[in-house]
């Protein structure tokens, strides 16, 4: 849906979500997630991520049925969410596995230590 360019402009970016382009402006003072760069002519250039950001506060808000307060809140705990790591899954091992690699390492460690 969205056309695979680096930059928007405003009225772009407004005709492909459907919105005017003073909603736009007005979102861009209520969500932090939206800040388009501005050129050196002063024009607001979106970048993809941003048009993904206004496509989602738009379903927030007019779909699901979100205040402009709980849009924010809502978005600003997923990003808390996305930043959190997830544990690696490691198989598990048995402890003569890690001895089996503990000697390996130390072997190599020798080698090492033995160059001159």
């Amino acid at each position: 849906m969205i056309p695979e360019k680096l930059y928007f402009r405003i009225g772009e970016v407004a005709r492909l979500c459907r919105l005017p382009a003073y909603v736009l402006r007005f979102w861009e003072t209520e969500f932090p997630q939206l800040r388009p760069v501005k050129s050196t002519t002063g024009q607001r250039m979106y970048r993809r991520r941003d048009v993904e950001n206004v496509l989602q506060i738009k379903k927030l808000l007019y779909e699901d049925g979100f205040t402009i307060a709980g849009a924010r809140s809502h978005l600003r705990e997923e990003t808390k969410s996305d930043k959190k790591q997830t544990a690696l899954p490691f198989p598990g091992r048995s402890s003569a596995d890690l001895k089996h690699i503990r000697q390996g390492l130390r072997e190599i460690l020798n080698i090492l230590a033995a160059r001159p």
